[in-house]
Order: C-alpha cells, then structure tokens, then sequence
C-alpha cells in the first residue's frame, strides 16, 4: 500500500504570517530577534551568537537520511535547533531524537570528542497539541509547554547529564501559559494577533516589512514554484505505484489480459509484462 502524500498549498505573499514556513526563516535571519526568542522561551541568556544558519541541511554519509532544520544556532557553549510546526507531523518525538543524534553527529565529525560536545536544545513551536491522551477521539492533555529529558526512571533524582533538552511549545494552549512573555508569544503564534506585547509587536512590524520587499516576493515564488514540482512529482510517483500494485493483483488473479490490465491502470504494456515476468520468476 502507498504512503498517504498529505499536501499543503502555499499562502500568497500577502497572507503571510510569522508562522508560516519562509516568513519564520526570514524573520529569524536578524540575530537579535532569534537570541530574544531563545531567551523568552528557553529561560536562559544566549551569549555570542554565530549567524544562524537558515534550514541547515545535516546529511553525514550519503546513505543516510538528512534532516534540514528550520533555525540551527550557537553560542559558546550550546546549540540550538529552532523549529516552527504549523501542521501536525508524525511521530514528532521520534524526530526530536533524530535531529538530535544529527546534531551530535555533526559536532563529532568536526573533530570534536564527547566530553567536548556542547549543550544541545531542541524546541518545537507547535500551532496544535501535538500529545494526545485518545488519538482517535482527539482529547489532548492540553499543555502548553513539553520539556523532555534524560533522567533516570528509579529515581528522578538521578540525571543522565547528556546537556541535551528537548521543548515543545503547543501555542492553542497559550491561555494555560502562566509566565506572561511565553503566553503573548504563543497567543501570536496561535492567532497572528501581537496584542500589547513589545516583542509580539516587533514581530508583526517586521514580517510586514519582509512582505513589501522584492527579493523576498521574488525568493517566496522560486520556492513556490520548487515546492509544487516536488508535490507534483510525489503525486505522480504515488498514482504510479498505486498502478503497479493493482495491475500485480491482477496479474496474479489472472482475469484480464495484459493489454486490459495496461490500459486499466494506464500503464504500458511493457511495464505489465516486467510485473508479469517478476511474479512468474517468484514462483
């Protein structure tokens, strides 16, 4: 059975919000907006802050799956991997783990031995709940902050000092947000609306400013354009190999002849007889 290929069509420029995958980049370009996010959501102050590198592409050996990351920044002592998630994705905590051993990895393979290794954080931005107490009736435990990490299950008072932390923001539970600063922001992320708040409002003052710029509007529909040719490319792949697993079962129930069963599924008669001599070569 083929994999389900969800697709999300792209906002025009004008209908932008910070949230949204381009414009997020875009504003975290300027580092003292990025080290202030850190601040407000991470609860500690950033020091010298390398340039943050925008959907960094982590990729170690050729046969492995790559992760590209939305904002991927350093201090002196701490990495930090800044992700925006305007729709659900699945298996979110066992992608949190994955990025995490690409970053560990990417540290290693710049010379780096394990007790060099810095501090690492992973935060997730989430527009919805991403923990569910039932799934299928969508009860969430509402939350609006996740913080994950290693500490021992016989007693929590052991931790496993790995320096590495994972926190995940759900923004629809931004009214459950005691501390004030984190509650604004999510109530931004969650509404687009800034409210009183002087960080929110530099936020909404900037991504409008981003809008009116060209290179942006121009940089905005290449990315478009790119990202269509691959959702096309992934529904055409999916039409296909869902054509070749019905002409297989076809093939095998032997009803058709291979000209019918190639003209059904708007195949080629050649592609049905390669199916056809790989089930007789099974056999």
């Amino acid at each position: 059975m083929t994999d389900k290929i969800t697709i999300y069509d792209k906002k025009p420029v004008d209908k932008l919000t910070f949230a949204d995958d381009g414009m997020f980049q875009e504003v975290m370009r300027n580092p003292e907006i990025c080290a202030e996010l850190i601040e407000r959501l991470l609860h500690f102050k950033v020091g010298h802050v390398e340039y943050p590198e925008l959907e960094k592409a982590i990729k170690p050996f050729y046969t492995t799956k790559g992760v590209r990351l939305d904002v991927y920044l350093k201090d002196e002592d701490k990495i930090i991997d800044v992700e925006l998630q305007c729709y659900p994705q699945e298996a979110l905590g066992k992608r949190t783990r994955y990025y995490q051993s690409m970053i560990d990895m990417d540290s290693l393979m710049k010379g780096q031995d394990y007790p060099e290794l810095k501090e690492s954080y992973i935060l997730f931005i989430c527009k919805q709940d991403p923990f569910f107490i039932d799934e299928e009736k969508k009860i969430t435990y509402g939350l609006p902050c996740y913080t994950f990490q290693n500490i021992c299950k016989e007693n929590a008072q052991v931790n496993l000092n790995d320096k590495s932390l994972t926190v995940i923001y759900n923004a629809s539970a931004y009214e459950s947000e005691k501390d004030e600063k984190i509650k604004a922001f999510l109530h931004f992320i969650s509404t687009n609306e800034p409210g009183k708040d002087d960080f929110t409002n530099r936020l909404s003052k900037l991504v409008e400013k981003i809008k009116d710029n060209e290179k942006f509007r121009s940089d905005y529909a290449a990315m478009n354009l790119h990202d269509r040719d691959i959702q096309r490319a992934a529904r055409r792949e999916g039409k296909e190999e869902g054509a070749i697993e019905a002409a297989t079962n076809l093939l095998k129930m032997k009803l058709l002849t291979v000209e019918q069963i190639a003209q059904a599924q708007g195949l080629t008669v050649e592609k049905v007889l390669e199916l056809k001599a790989q089930i007789e070569a099974g056999k």
